[in-house]
């Protein structure tokens, strides 16, 4: 067979390799690192159980929720593994994800035995895993979602640990949002002189709260999940705490307010987490943001498919705001492909296609690898188009390309 010289690879498999090739920066993500210790989820147990496989199970073999959720973590897996993968096929895009972690890991999947996958992971140390994984999946960092309203993850931040570099901080700030009485008795509990009416001296102590933890933190920006419809301006404390507090402070520390809009919180209680759904929210609460505060940063995700075009749209309008990812129940190949067209065709290379939204480490390996080759499919129709006019596309600038959408429109952004 004749070698090919570089000339003449195809632009197709240029492409791919380059998307294969390029180390991630993943966004958005709800791992941790090893010094978090129990709020790290890893291992077959732990992805087999996540709650996309729970909602999925309780479809095809319905059970008391209680005795479901009474069972050890090992017998949940075992009753998913059976139902979901022995008794059918596993073709749902959250089955298929964990096929392909154990692909990925070099594991055999046509051996079926959940025993002997867990072989595997009772070997692996959580340092080494860490590294298998980021290795594997080509992810050269993440950024984390990290509360201080959480009574897990709040402890850890008390305590002067030796960060691991891969995992970047963000600062998750809901509770200020959806529970302010609550939040207030916290933030009180802590030193800070607040009170619920949200007076002129309490959002001075709202500030104070958010210095101090963007300086132990070093967040890559602020973030809150907003259900649907979310409203802004409106009378509650979210836009007063907003105006007042977020915004000021995003201003002085150059940090980007994320927002993720669209989730019906626990439309069916008795699945927990898997009980949360999706609904349409008005744009025109980010487009009164963008507006309001145009000296301030925006990152937005919306979970609706309907809102997606009117997003990009948006996104056309203000360069204060980047849109990333297919979050949550979009993250379905078919989805993330018609997203990713919509986008470039709008916004060019000024967005981020994807954030794997990983709550499992091992999340990292499928929801990558799925969503590489649907955004290089993506990238070959486009590119393809340009050298039909007679552009040629290079394979630095190929590189270059990749690397934005991986990662460096974000690290461009924070900069500004």
């Amino acid at each position: 067979m004749p070698v090919l010289k570089k000339k003449d690879i195809p632009l197709e498999q240029r492409i791919k390799g380059v998307v294969d090739q390029t180390p991630i920066l993943d966004i958005h993500t709800h791992i941790y690192d090893a010094n978090f210790g129990e709020l790290l989820l890893w291992g077959i147990d732990e992805i087999l159980t996540y709650h996309y496989l729970i909602a999925e199970v309780f479809r095809v073999a319905p059970m008391p929720y209680e005795t479901f959720f009474a069972m050890t973590k090992r017998k949940q897996a075992d009753y998913i593994w059976q139902n979901l993968f022995i008794d059918r096929s596993p073709v749902s895009e959250a089955c298929r994800g964990i096929l392909t972690c154990l692909y990925e890991l070099g594991l055999d999947t046509s051996d079926r035995k959940l025993n002997n996958y867990r072989a595997f992971f009772k070997e692996m140390t959580v340092d080494d895993y860490i590294d298998l994984v980021f290795k594997t999946a080509k992810v050269r960092g993440v950024i984390m979602t990290n509360n201080p309203f959480d009574d897990l993850e709040y402890p850890v931040w008390q305590k002067k640990i030796k960060r691991d570099r891969r995992f970047r901080a963000a600062l998750r700030i809901d509770d200020l949002f959806i529970n302010w009485p609550e939040a207030c008795k916290k933030l009180a509990s802590w030193g800070y002189d607040v009170e619920p009416g949200l007076g002129e001296w309490t959002l001075s102590e709202i500030r104070r709260f958010l210095e101090d933890w963007i300086k132990k933190m070093k967040p890559a920006y602020m973030a809150a999940s907003l259900g649907t419809p979310y409203i802004y301006p409106d009378d509650s404390p979210a836009t007063r705490i907003i105006d007042n507090c977020i915004m000021p402070v995003g201003r002085e520390h150059n940090l980007p307010f994320a927002v993720m809009i669209g989730v019906k919180r626990l439309m069916n209680p008795g699945l927990g987490l898997a009980g949360d759904s999706v609904g349409k929210s008005p744009i025109e609460s980010v487009e009164r943001l963008c507006a309001d505060y145009p000296d301030n940063k925006f990152m937005a995700t919306m979970l609706s498919r309907e809102n997606q075009h009117e997003l990009c749209i948006t996104a056309r309008k203000f360069p204060n705001l980047l849109i990333f990812g297919c979050w949550w129940f979009l993250n379905n190949p078919s989805i993330i492909d018609e997203m990713t067209r919509e986008r470039l065709e709008l916004l060019g290379l000024s967005m981020i296609p994807q954030h794997s939204d990983a709550r499992v480490l091992d999340q990292l390996l499928y929801k990558w690898s799925h969503s590489r080759k649907v955004i290089g499919s993506v990238l070959v129709d486009k590119y393809s188009d340009l050298e039909a006019t007679g552009w040629k596309v290079s394979d630095s600038e190929l590189k270059r390309d990749v690397k934005a959408l991986f990662g460096g429109v974000l690290e461009d952004f924070l900069k500004r």
